[in-house]
Order: C-alpha cells, then sequence, then structure tokens
C-alpha cells in the first residue's frame, strides 16, 4: 500500500472509531422528521459539551450562545457539523445564519428537517 493510501485508510479508522466512541448514528428520515425541536437542543448540547469539555457541568439554556460560552468560531462550526450530520441533514450552512442563539437554531434545524 502506497503512502497516500495508508494515511487515508488510517484517517478512516479514526473517524470510524470516533463515531463508535460517541455513539453517533445518523438518523433515518422518518426518525429524523418525527423528531422534537428539545430533542435537537440536546444534540446540540451534546456536541457543545464534546467539543468545548468545560461546558460539561453548564446547565444550558434556549437563549445561550455558543460563542458567550466560550466556543470559538472552528468549535462553533464543528458542533454546527457535527449536529447536522447526527441529524443526516445536508443543507448549506448560510441557512443556518439567522439563529442568534441555541434555541433558533434548533428551531431552524427543526424547521429543516420537517422539509427535508
Amino acid at each position: 500500500m502506497d503512502h497516500i493510501g495508508k494515511s487515508l485508510t488510517e484517517y478512516f479508522q479514526q473517524l470510524l472509531a470516533v463515531k463508535e466512541l460517541h455513539h453517533l448514528k445518523p438518523l433515518q428520515n422518518k426518525e429524523a422528521i418525527k423528531m422534537k425541536k428539545e430533542e435537537i437542543f440536546s444534540i446540540l448540547v451534546q456536541h457543545a459539551r464534546e467539543v468545548v469539555p468545560e461546558l460539561e457541568q453548564h446547565h444550558f439554556q434556549w437563549d445561550d450562545r455558543l460563542a458567550d460560552l466560550g466556543a470559538n468560531s472552528v468549535d462553533r462550526a464543528e458542533i454546527v457539523m457535527m449536529t447536522l450530520e447526527a441529524l443526516s441533514l445536508q443543507i448549506p450552512r448560510i441557512e443556518l445564519s439567522e439563529a442568534r442563539n441555541l434555541g433558533g437554531l434548533a428551531e431552524i434545524l427543526h424547521e429543516k428537517m420537517q422539509h427535508a
């Protein structure tokens, strides 16, 4: 196996290990459509805690802003990406730009899931 093939294999093995570690399985479309806003909010919170471990004990509220809680732009992008993957949503990130807080993001994602 050449160097590039070996690197790609290692990369995909690491990705699979991370998925197994976090027990994240993308939802099937029927499961996703039935999901409530509160469940989406919980997924966002779970990912926020994984990406920013300092938030492990934080009691999240709907009006919390990730930036105010110490999540930098890379952290926020990772949280959104992880959540979209967990929800099996493929939408342009720009469509989420109207969200001003976690609750707003959960509402937008819920709406997008209803029309996916």
